[in-house]
């Protein structure tokens, strides 16, 4: 009986996307002991067929939480910002959970042994976005230069869930936190804290982006005890892009000591002539290697 599980969540749109995940992930003989299961939110059935293979389970997302029809019809993606709080309901028979999102891919197996680390003892794994090379961490409109008006991600999603200005306040400065990859055991006090904030963001806010906000509320404002792990545990390539060490054949952090990445997260997308590196695998981009020359490469997995 597998302990550990990792689970993802697609469409048919983004199937593409998981199957390399899968693929990332059991290309590491260590991957036999973990479980993977999957999230269905729109997949084709010959295409939850080839996952069946790879995979331990598939099962349908549901709303966990009531949200209004006319948000979301026809987004049955969008469930992947409700049933990622619901975990255990889904797939109880697991110690451990860690969810990657299905842009991301696995590049070194230790991050996803810090991740299960990292929820030892209820605690929650997760990593903030904030970094060496980051030059704005939130934004602020002046008013003739002196006034602020803050722009922060967390800020501005916070008022508009209505959760309150001290709440929303407490928010405006903390490092974002990315919902993406995280861990938690399946009888950590994280899972109903989130889903108490998850009520909340929904009432009134986007659906999209609620549960990364109710997860921000459940560290900065519940203080849900939380295990940070380093940047390239889930690596957003939106941010900063990566460099590419050619001696060893791998993704790398582009400061010194030029750490492997562990988890490459293509959160936002990757953009050229206005195409989408998630969508099209065929898009690459200037990286540049440790010796300072540029590479034509993708960010995508590749077997």
């Amino acid at each position: 009986m597998k302990k550990n599980v990792i689970v993802s969540l697609a469409d048919a749109n983004y199937y593409p996307l998981l199957d390399e995940l899968v693929d990332s992930i059991k290309q590491f003989k260590e991957s036999e002991n973990v479980a993977i299961c999957i999230l269905d939110a729109g997949l084709e059935e010959k295409q939850k067929e080839a996952l069946l293979k790879k995979v331990d389970e598939i099962k349908a997302a549901e709303w966990d939480i009531e949200v209004p029809g006319y948000k979301v019809q026809d987004k049955e993606w969008l469930k992947s910002q409700v049933s990622r709080a619901f975990l255990p309901k889904y797939f109880p028979n697991y110690n451990k959970y860690l969810w990657i999102d299905c842009d991301a891919w696995v590049n070194d197996w230790q991050s996803v042994e810090l991740y299960f680390k990292a929820c030892n003892n209820g605690k929650l794994g997760i990593t903030q976005t904030i970094g060496p090379g980051y030059r704005i961490t939130s934004k602020v409109n002046w008013l003739f230069g002196k006034l602020a008006i803050i722009k922060s991600q967390n800020f501005k999603h916070a008022i508009k869930s209505k959760i309150g200005y001290p709440k929303a306040r407490k928010l405006a400065f903390a490092p974002h936190i990315n919902i993406g990859v995280f861990s938690l055991e399946a009888s950590s006090p994280g899972w109903s804290t989130w889903q108490k904030n998850l009520y909340q963001t929904l009432k009134a806010g986007n659906i999209f982006g609620s549960e990364g906000l109710a997860i921000n509320m459940s560290v900065y404002i519940d203080e849900l005890e939380t295990e940070f792990l380093p940047l390239n545990c889930n690596w957003i390539t939106s941010n900063l892009l990566p460099k590419f060490d050619e001696s060893r054949n791998t993704f790398v952090e582009p400061f010194l000591p030029n750490y492997k990445i562990g988890i490459m997260h293509l959160a936002a997308g990757i953009w050229r002539d206005g195409k989408d590196m998630r969508t099209n695998k065929d898009i690459e981009i200037k990286i540049e290697n440790l010796e300072g020359r540029f590479l034509e490469k993708s960010l995508r997995f590749n077997k």
